[in-house]
């Protein structure tokens, strides 16, 4: 191994720092957006729709070019910057793992759920949650939307930072942008609905492949790290022993039932996406009633999960530098 593979974990430590500090500026162009707009012109320009089973091909195609397009380019990109100088290489990977994290984001958006909550103001607490999950929120009340938040936080542990941080660590940046090109694809366009349960099918089913390691690693970390934020670790191994495939989703639940355990409350239940109920198993034991404090507390189990993945990937990846020596 030579001195690339080093500035890689140094520049994914970095990366992580700089989320938790600062977030996703809105100023700063993001590798996301431009994977949305690939995602939403090949939507265009490819799926026929009306229950056209042809639109499984055109959908795997469409989910080839954005992962090969996402990948390649920021490949190109750190090897000519490796090419000018290690640092410029060093400087770009840094800002490209620091864009591929998302807990601050997640962290603050959740927070102004949260906000509202306590204020009183239902309407605004509506309308900050629609911002981060795709249920609709017009029909949720004070304890739904508490609700719908603690899950998106406890979900996006996984998708949003343990699982970039483990194929940034299996892969660099690069592997990075890879995992995030099949995530985004999946949130786009993998619905099982008459828009896109054919053309989408291709990038739900590589979204459950790249998560099933991670969210399963996600959720063991969680219990591991409820001691650390003053939950019950014994709970939160229990349900999710129990309740962790409680989710059409092989993934989902994972870390939604370590969390509902070490919160002590109930999670999940039906949901309405689009006007229609969609029936769906509840997560978790109602020990208690959820409450606004409880978006802060797994707030907090998120970054503390998210950090035990950040020490643990490091230490392999030292210790496979060290014994390639």
């Amino acid at each position: 191994m030579n001195n690339k593979f080093m500035l890689q974990t140094v520049a994914i430590i970095v990366g992580f720092v700089l989320d938790f500090f600062i977030g996703d500026p809105y100023s700063l162009p993001h590798p996301v957006v431009g994977m949305g707009k690939i995602i939403a012109f090949l939507d265009k320009k490819l799926r026929r729709g009306n229950g056209d089973r042809k639109d499984v091909g055109r959908g795997a195609l469409t989910a080839a070019i954005v992962v090969v397009v996402s990948t390649a380019v920021p490949a190109l990109v750190l090897k000519l910057a490796w090419v000018v100088h290690p640092s410029l290489y060093f400087t770009i990977n840094c800002i490209m793992c620091f864009q591929l994290l998302a807990a601050r984001q997640l962290a603050k958006e959740s927070d102004r759920v949260r906000k509202a909550l306590v204020t009183g103001d239902t309407e605004v607490a509506r309308a900050a949650v629609s911002y981060i999950v795709g249920r609709d929120t017009n029909v949720l009340d004070d304890k739904g939307i508490c609700r719908a938040a603690v899950e998106t936080v406890a979900e996006n542990c996984s998708d949003g930072v343990v699982a970039p941080l483990f194929w940034m660590f299996l892969f660099g940046a690069v592997g990075g942008f890879f995992y995030k090109s099949v995530n985004t694809m999946d949130s786009m366009i993998g619905y099982k609905n008459d828009k896109y349960l054919y053309f989408g099918r291709t990038a739900a089913k590589a979204d459950d492949v790249v998560n099933f390691i991670p969210a399963r690693i996600s959720g063991l970390l969680m219990v591991a790290a409820c001691p650390l934020c003053y939950l019950d670790a014994g709970n939160a191994w229990r349900i999710f022993r129990r309740d962790r495939y409680k989710h059409e989703s092989p993934n989902s639940a994972q870390t939604e039932s370590a969390c509902a355990g070490a919160l002590g409350v109930r999670l999940a239940g039906d949901a309405v996406y689009g006007g229609v109920v969609h029936k769906k198993e509840f997560i978790g034991d109602p020990l208690r009633e959820i409450e606004p404090d409880d978006i802060t507390r797994a707030n907090g189990l998120m970054y503390t999960t998210s950090f035990f993945m950040l020490v643990i990937g490091t230490l392999i990846r030292i210790g496979a530098y060290l014994i390639c020596l």
